[in-house]
Parts: C-alpha cells; sequence; structure tokens
C-alpha cells in the first residue's frame, strides 16, 4: 500500500523547500520516495521530479488559449488535471510502492472551497494510496511562522488551517516552517506552545487590539472574540514545527506524519541499517515543544555553535579515517610490490669458475 504527502499551503510558505527537504531526509533513512510537482507555475524545481504536472498542461498555454490570470490558469489547470486522471494514474503508477510527495500549488481557493484538488485525491484513496495533508493524501498544511509575530496573522492562519481541514477531509497535521527565522522577529507575548496548542484565544485578543488603533472598534472586538470562538469550539486545530535543514526537526516531523498517515515500517531489520533508520524506527529522537523553544528561541546562538562544533567533529573523524584507510592501503600495494620482487628472485647462486 503506497503512502503519500499533500503538500499544501500559501506562496512562500516553504512547499517545495520541505519536499526538497523531505525527499533527501527520506533517502537517507532508507525509504524510496518521488516527488509530484502539481504546480504549474512552479518551472524551476530545487527536487528530481518524477511525475510533473507541466508534462500535461502548462500555465502559458492556458493563459495564452482561455485568456486567464495567473489565479484563475492555476485553478483551470487543476480542473483539468482532475478531466486527465488516467494520465496521473498511469505516471504513479510506474513509481509503484515509492512514498510520494505532492507539492502543490500555493492558491488557497484550492484547498478552501474548490473541489478538484480534493476530488483528485479522493480517487487516489480509491487506488489503494494512504494519503494525509499538511495546511499534505497526508494532508501537510505548511504555515511560515512569521504569522506569530502579529496575533491578526495568527488568527487569519488558523481559520485558514481549519477550513483546509473540514475541506481536505483527510489526515491533517499542519506546521509551522522556517521556525529557525523566528529569532530575527519581534518576541512573543507567549511561549511557543501556546500557539503550537492553540490555547485560550480570549489572552490573545489584548494583543489583537494593541496592534492597530483600527482594531479597537467595539464591532471588531465582538467580530475578534466570535472569531476565536469558532477556532476553540471546532477544538482541531493544533501545528507541528519544521526546521527543513535541522536533521532532528525533520525527523521529529516525519514521525508525527507517520502516526497521522498510519505508515509501518516492512521488512526485516538489517544490520547495515543507518543511524537516522534505527532512530525512525524506534522513535529514539523526539522533541517536545519546549526543547523546540530553548533550540530555536531561547538558545538558539548556543545550540547553534554546539551542533556547529559537532558537525566539524565528525568532518575532522571522518577525515582522519579516510588519511587512515589511504595510508593502510599504501602499506598494502608496498607490501605486494616487495612481494612480487621476492618472486622474481628464484634464490639460485650462480658461481662462475676463473
Amino acid at each position: 500500500m503506497p503512502f503519500a504527502q499533500l503538500v499544501l499551503g500559501p506562496p512562500g510558505s516553504g512547499k517545495s523547500t520541505y519536499c526538497d527537504g523531505m525527499h533527501q531526509f527520506m533517502g537517507a533513512i532508507g525509504r524510496k520516495c518521488s516527488v509530484v510537482n502539481l504546480d504549474p507555475a512552479n518551472d524551476q524545481t530545487s527536487y528530481p521530479c518524477a511525475l510533473d504536472v507541466r508534462d500535461l498542461i502548462t500555465l502559458d498555454e492556458i493563459m495564452k488559449d482561455e485568456e486567464l490570470g495567473p489565479n484563475g490558469g492555476v485553478l483551470y489547470a487543476l480542473e483539468e488535471l482532475e478531466h486527465n486522471f488516467d494520465w496521473l494514474e498511469q505516471g504513479l503508477g510506474q513509481l509503484k510502492e515509492d512514498y510520494i510527495l505532492f507539492d502543490c500549488p500555493g492558491q488557497v481557493e484550492l484547498f478552501t472551497h474548490h473541489s478538484s484538488l480534493r476530488n483528485i485525491f479522493f480517487r487516489l484513496q480509491k487506488l489503494g494510496y494512504r494519503v494525509c495533508s499538511h495546511h499534505c493524501p497526508q494532508l501537510f498544511n505548511n504555515i511560515d511562522s512569521y504569522t506569530l509575530t502579529l496575533p491578526s496573522l495568527y488568527i487569519s492562519t488558523l481559520l485558514l488551517s481549519l477550513r483546509a481541514m473540514l475541506q481536505m477531509d483527510l489526515p491533517h497535521l499542519n506546521v509551522l516552517t522556517k521556525l529557525d527565522k523566528l529569532s530575527q522577529y519581534s518576541p512573543l507575548p507567549f511561549n511557543l506552545d501556546y500557539y503550537t496548542e492553540v490555547q485560550d484565544l480570549s489572552y490573545l485578543l489584548p494583543h489583537l487590539a494593541d496592534e492597530s488603533p483600527a482594531l479597537q472598534n467595539a464591532k471588531f472586538e465582538g467580530l475578534n472574540k466570535a472569531i476565536v470562538e469558532l477556532v476553540e469550539d471546532f477544538g482541531l486545530v493544533g501545528f507541528e514545527t519544521l526546521a527543513v535543514e535541522n536533521k532532528k526537526s525533520m525527523m521529529t516531523l516525519l514521525q508525527a506524519i507517520d502516526r497521522a498517515g498510519g505508515y509501518a515500517f516492512g521488512g526485516a531489520e538489517g544490520a547495515n541499517d543507518t543511524v537516522w533508520q534505527v532512530a525512525m524506527r524506534e522513535g529514539m529522537t523526539t522533541m517536545d515543544i519546549r526543547d523546540v523553544q530553548e533550540r530555536w528561541l531561547d538558545a538558539k546562538d548556543e545550540w547553534d555553535e554546539l551542533e556547529h562544533s559537532q558537525r566539524k567533529k565528525e568532518a575532522d573523524a571522518e577525515d582522519a579515517q579516510t588519511t587512515r584507510w589511504e595510508s593502510d592501503e599504501d602499506d598494502i600495494l608496498d607490501g605486494n610490490t616487495m612481494a612480487g620482487r621476492g618472486t622474481n628472485d628464484s634464490g639460485v647462486k650462480i658461481i662462475r669458475k676463473s
């Protein structure tokens, strides 16, 4: 049974970067993974693209032939893909049991109220795919961590994530990306767990009013209170965190995705498994939200220096090992050369008579 992630999110939230990083990470832990590009406007992918919707239809063709703008062109392209689902099914069939990452367009209409993307992945489920989405079929919704710095952006993100979860109707994870950049922004009024666990949002309302004089109007106060109560009444939205260049962060997120999508490790445990394969299988490495807070906010510089020092020690150890191997090879070659010279000597001494 093949597994897949549907990677969603607004433009600039890091969807393609995530697909590239997760593709590399899965390769490192021994999972066969392929990336499928479903964005007709994405003409420069940083990852090896196993299947590309641009081979079916391109945004430039749509805009020229149908006289549509960029947003309308992307919606049209997804409708065209839905109508030509056989093309997608045939392409995925060639990937066999690979773990699939679907890199989706950034138009929020596609995962808030437009039906084509949802219909495509419902049909994939009927083919046997276990899909999960991020805001990825696993639904994975990427959200730039910058949204935490402004209460209005955070509440808007909660509404967008909730709507995507209800619309897509798939196992769903919301992920705060670019966490390594968060320390560069203004300090947060609450700890990170307040935002990831979506705790009592009423505490955020005074900060929302302070954000702009326009939001201090009584009408806005009532609207804001109604919005946060709506989010809390559903009780569905929560966030994972991700710094895509950090292996521990990637591992923690992938473990959460595996739980959400029902991924099960297959095959016998091998004696030659890498440390990352063993750690993933045994669940040895996790990051509590308090660890994330310390790593990326409270003591980021100290952790950066420590990890840099560890990487330098690992590189020095690899260089030393390589040098020892080269020295051993030279000794073996020298020994073989001397042995070869010895075999050319028969050991018989010739004494000439005078």
